[in-house]
């Protein structure tokens, strides 16, 4: 079991040579020169032929790393293509890449069989995905398995490891699934399978004790209730919850390997929090829904992967948030579930004012508990010496900032007990008394944080000061009300399309060709006048409150009057506009998100 998570089937083909004519795309692995990938541009037919006579002699050519699939768009199917990738490092000998660049071919040559309005359309679709493809960041191994854990893949058989890399994969967190649904087709491909995950990788080569080790940070972000910070909170009826995030931390020293997992999702029940340009939406939970059924089929979905499970839920007790932690805890309690264990902790009342000390409590709270549950440890021989029997679950509202702040001090403390197992560090030292690993520790977590936020929120992460340096500090708080405007921005006037682009992407909507002629195309949304109209007005009546200030006044009641009438406007105006405030947020248009409500 040394070659843990390594394919000990033939590898996916991850460096290959694209050749391009009228008529065909050629795929050409650079490992092997026996065969070659065809993809007719007109049939659209995908075979595998033997190499030297098919490739045309006038044919375009490029290398690429891989490839992602193919998306069907108004125009025809398009060639999803890795044309950059850069070595993150590796695990178990074997390389993990990040994708930097792609390329979308289009299989058609021309869009000339559209109609003017369909090509418009087919504009915003590859906009779209272009979008996600765009999003930090996409990671592949064409060798290792990096969607499941060292522990998952030491509990597995040898047939399981003969799978192809795609077959075998945690299909929780492989985000091509539906690119590459015209490839899994055909088994005879399975060379050109490649499980693309989203989220972070982070591996580190480190030194204590003049002790060389690998460290490694895997978030893998979960494909099956995808989407951005307001349009997708809560689970759905499959018990599938918003951004959930599994977190893996990796060691291996001198042929042993460690590891420590947990995980990150959206409040257990059903509940929505949709923009309607206030500040911040209260969360509201829906009560004509089956909470009890919704979360346990996410926990024994949890349970079955994990073990026991620790929820830590780190939302306001009181306040707007006060409703999910009340029904959460409700839920908790009615199921009864041995196995699950709730643990609330108000975390902005207990570390306000800057106390983030206070964090300490919750940490000592759960000390046993973590204790108890452990971390994967197996030896160079292959023999496991100990394994992890539960997880911690961590929330808060949007699983970003405050959780992960709590993760990566429980990531620390289970570190810590890791590398004096594997003989790293010695009795009585720290990982915080190690300043150049606790450097490279803050700020790998902190750049998780940053990653995961942008996936889901649009901006950096909140409150990664505390992380990267220990503690609070003033510049961190205006980076944080920064960062808030930004998120305040995307996530009312930019998520719909954003959510519309993974919805595309992951193939919770798929485009018919008859859009537009047939069918009407959802992009087509008519805005009402008031959205028009009323920013129009609101920035008249701003300018001239300007002018009114700047321009020296000869009678100054005359100018008084002027600057009540225009700023009455400017009020009036923002009143109206905050209470059809829905109407001028940017919903998407692919799947129904946007409320029914009646103004009275």
């Amino acid at each position: 079991m040394s070659n843990i998570g390594v394919s000990t089937e033939l590898d996916v083909y991850d460096d290959l040579l694209l050749y391009i004519t009228t008529d065909k795309f050629f795929l050409e692995p650079q490992i092997s020169r026996s065969e070659v990938l065809v993809i007719d541009r007109v049939s659209r037919e995908i075979s595998l032929q033997v190499h030297k006579d098919q490739i045309p002699l006038h044919a375009t050519s490029k290398p690429v790393c891989g490839i992602m699939g193919v998306i069907n768009l108004l125009s025809g199917p398009y060639l999803v293509v890795i044309t950059k990738k850069s070595k993150v490092g590796e695990i178990n000998g074997q390389s993990i890449w990040r994708v930097e660049e792609t390329e979308i071919l289009s299989y058609s040559r021309t869009l000339l069989h559209l109609t003017e309005e369909q090509a418009q359309h087919n504009k915003v679709y590859l906009s779209l995905v272009q979008s996600v493809l765009n999003t930090a960041y996409f990671y592949f191994s064409a060798t290792y398995d990096v969607t499941h854990t060292l522990q998952r893949l030491y509990n597995t058989s040898p047939e399981f490891l003969q799978m192809p890399l795609f077959e075998r994969a945690d299909q929780r967190f492989v985000w091509n699934n539906h690119l590459m649904r015209d490839f899994l087709a055909q088994p005879e491909l399975h060379r050109y399978w490649l499980p693309v995950i989203h989220g972070f990788v982070a591996i580190k080569t480190s030194i204590i004790n003049q002790k060389t080790f690998s460290w490694c940070l895997i978030s893998r972000r979960s494909c099956l209730r995808a989407g951005t910070r307001y349009f997708m909170r809560g689970l759905d009826s499959e018990g599938h919850v918003a951004n959930y995030i599994e977190t893996e931390q990796i060691v291996e020293f001198q042929g042993s390997k460690s590891s420590f997992v947990q995980t990150r999702g959206s409040v257990p029940l059903y509940w929505t929090q949709m923009p309607n340009l206030k500040r911040k939406p209260s969360p509201q939970v829906i009560n004509n829904q089956n909470h009890i059924d919704g979360f346990s089929k996410h926990f024994d979905d949890q349970i079955f992967n994990y073990g026991r499970q620790v929820l830590i839920d780190l939302v306001d007790q009181s306040g707007a948030e006060g409703c999910l932690a009340k029904t959460f805890a409700e839920i908790v309690r009615f199921g009864g579930n041995p196995n699950i264990r709730y643990e609330a902790f108000d975390f902005h009342h207990e570390c306000r004012k800057m106390r983030w000390d206070r964090l300490s409590i919750l940490i000592d709270k759960l000390a046993a508990l973590q204790d108890d549950f452990g971390y994967f440890h197996m030896l160079k021989d292959g023999t496991v010496a100990c394994v992890q029997d539960g997880v911690f679950r961590t929330n808060c509202v949007d699983c970003l900032d405050r959780t992960n702040v709590v993760q990566s001090l429980l990531g620390r403390r289970s570190l810590d007990q890791q590398l004096k197992r594997l003989g790293i560090l010695r009795d009585g030292q720290r990982i915080e008394d190690q300043v150049s690993f606790e450097f490279v520790y803050r700020n790998v977590w902190a750049d998780n944080a940053d990653v995961c936020s942008i996936q889901y929120a649009g901006t950096s992460a909140l409150k990664t000061d505390f992380t990267r340096n220990g503690k609070r500090s003033g510049i961190g708080l205006l980076k944080d009300g920064w960062n808030t405007l930004i998120r305040y921005y995307k996530n009312n006037f930019a998520d719909g399309f954003r959510q519309d682009a993974i919805d595309l992407f992951l193939g919770n909507y798929v485009v018919e060709e008859n859009e537009g002629v047939s069918k009407l195309c959802p992009l087509m949304e008519k805005k009402d006048w008031k959205f028009l109209t009323l920013p129009v007005i609101l920035l008249v009546a701003l300018a001239m409150c300007f002018i009114c200030l700047l321009i020296p006044a000869v009678h100054t009641t005359e100018t008084i009057m002027y600057m009540m009438f225009w700023a009455g406007m400017v009020a009036v105006t923002l009143s109206v506009i905050m209470y059809y405030g829905v109407e001028f947020v940017d919903y998407p248009k692919l799947r129904e998100f946007r409320p029914k409500i009646k103004h009275e």
